[in-house]
């Protein structure tokens, strides 16, 4: 089935119900999802339109909190091709890059005949399940670096991506689109990895530590079926948080690929509500 895709962009009439802190303090962001098309760039994304209106995404509105967060989420249904985004621009990856270092290190192996080592076995579980920093630096050395990674992305269509410097992996940035791209390698039709290499991404994905599960899965009918990888950082010079979170659910009968960003968060806590609350309206948008 040849996939479409639909893009909605933030502007003011849905409801997008952003939960914030343990008292059940909400934020409410008017919102519109307008149909729109043409070519996917870093700010807006691009792409055929249908004929469906979406569902609006959270109509429940609450006293709205004000917040300096920034962020941006894209969805997409793997059972209609729909798609569905809000939100632009680039961000930091934090933790979601190790995804993408895995599927490099699994491309460069597959061009070459050869299987993952044991040694490396052992590295990519560390990094994906338990989010092991050293594993991923160990891993990001074995591809080649910022080199070998933007050779992977140059060949996979990340063309908003760009891979940190001074081997700083986490502060690579990207945008919703391109990680939506990535999900596409490890999740969809794609014929860029092999279907064992998928399997094993997903099978790590799948087996995330209790702590790793928020984001995307926040979206699920059954969290903790979800295949993800999350991602947070706090920024040393303003105190800020980044949070991310990307991968693949089932909800209501259909599986979506889902990536959500954000930046300038008060808190840990509060980017996680905020992710967990676009994820949730980018999955309703399309239900």
């Amino acid at each position: 089935m040849v996939k479409s895709w639909k893009t909605w962009l933030l502007a003011a009439a849905v409801s997008v119900v952003l939960a914030l802190g343990a008292a059940g303090m909400q934020v409410s962001q008017a919102a519109t999802l307008p149909e729109s098309s043409g070519t996917t760039t870093s700010t807006a994304s691009a792409t055929t339109s249908t004929s469906k209106t979406p569902a609006t995404a959270a109509t429940t509105s609450v006293r709205a909190i004000d917040t300096d967060a920034r962020y941006s989420v894209a969805a997409t249904d793997l059972t209609t091709g729909e798609s569905a985004s809000s939100g632009s621009g680039a961000f930091d990856t934090a933790s979601i890059v190790k995804v993408d270092i895995l599927a490099a290190l699994l491309w460069q192996h597959q061009n070459a005949g050869t299987s993952l080592t044991a040694a490396e076995r052992t590295l990519a579980a560390a990094m994906i399940e338990r989010s092991d920093n050293a594993a991923a630096t160990a891993l990001f050395t074995e591809v080649g670096g910022k080199a070998g990674l933007e050779a992977f992305n140059e060949l996979i269509g990340l063309r908003n991506t760009v891979v940190g410097s001074s081997g700083n992996w986490g502060l690579t940035r990207t945008t919703a689109a391109d990680q939506i791209r990535l999900l596409k390698i490890v999740f969809g039709e794609r014929a860029v990895l092999t279907a064992t290499s998928k399997a094993y991404v997903t099978g790590l994905m799948s087996n995330v530590e209790d702590d790793q599960h928020f984001g995307v899965s926040a979206a699920a009918d059954d969290g903790d079926d979800a295949a993800l990888k999350v991602g947070y950082l706090q920024r040393s010079q303003t105190g800020l948080w980044d949070v991310t979170s990307i991968g693949r659910i089932e909800a209501g009968g259909h599986a979506y690929l889902v990536a959500v960003l954000s930046d300038g968060n008060a808190s840990y806590a509060a980017g996680v509500q905020l992710v967990n609350a676009a994820a949730k309206a980018a999955v309703a948008a399309l239900g």
